[in-house]
């Protein structure tokens, strides 16, 4: 008998462990949302339908970046090139907008679209899911709109991207808020505020400035906390 009430409070206590372990333990930050972005049309018809321009305001967005003539800005996640023509007039006809996607026919279209549009400065890149391809040491601003959620590891894949950066470059990252939307993907694929936060501060950056100009998402532009003494361009201590 004593034995047997012995092993039911080790139970009792493995399982109180584990429970206590699972509170404890931080929000995963693999990708809560996994699309297959091959059927342009389809995709097309989400990302530039008209009404979008009510709630996303990408004049507003880009203006608010302060980019300037020759700037080199990633649009990671560039969809189908909806913030194109907005960043590349921003950075004018000596910068650049690397369109970064990871879908082949979404290339094939943001090269058509840059032909298109009469936008020679946008330059359509194929990254991989982990590799985002961009010149090492030469990128002003990396641009993230609505494609967070869908990173995995994000920490690994965040401190990553700071080798692509210039000494004073930045992210700026625009997210769905986590409540109930008019517009946007399920609750269960949107991440608080507070997280992200955390999770760029765990990956080497700070909060440089935040904006609210727009209704749906939350639009946080970071630094890095310290530049990479080894990546190009960086000077050495």
């Amino acid at each position: 008998m004593a034995l047997a009430r012995c092993g039911a409070v080790m139970l009792l206590l493995t399982l109180a462990s584990a429970c206590a372990l699972r509170a404890e333990a931080p929000p995963s930050d693999d990708a809560t949302s996994h699309h297959d972005f091959a059927d342009v049309a389809y995709w097309s018809s989400v990302f530039d339908d008209p009404a979008r321009d009510t709630w996303q305001k990408p004049r507003e967005l880009v203006a608010a970046l302060g980019l300037s003539s020759g700037n080199v800005v990633a649009d990671l996640g560039a969809g189908t090139g909806y913030f194109s023509r907005y960043l590349a007039t921003a950075v004018g006809a000596g910068g650049t907008v690397l369109a970064v996607e990871t879908e082949p026919n979404l290339v094939v279209h943001l090269r058509a679209r840059a032909e298109r549009e009469k936008t020679p400065n946008v330059v359509p890149v194929l990254a991989s899911a982990s590799d985002p391809r961009l010149p090492v040491g030469l990128v002003d601003l990396i641009l993230v709109v609505d494609t967070y959620h869908h990173f995995d590891d994000r920490r690994t894949y965040l401190r990553a991207l700071r080798r692509f950066l210039r000494p004073n470059g930045r992210v700026a990252i625009v997210d769905w808020q986590k409540r109930e939307l008019p517009v946007g993907p399920d609750m269960d694929h949107k991440l608080p505020r507070e997280q992200v936060l955390e999770e760029m501060r765990a990956s080497g950056y700070r909060l440089a400035a935040e904006h609210t100009l727009l209704p749906y998402q939350y639009f946080l532009v970071f630094s890095q906390e310290e530049p990479d003494a080894d990546r190009p361009g960086t000077p050495t201590r």
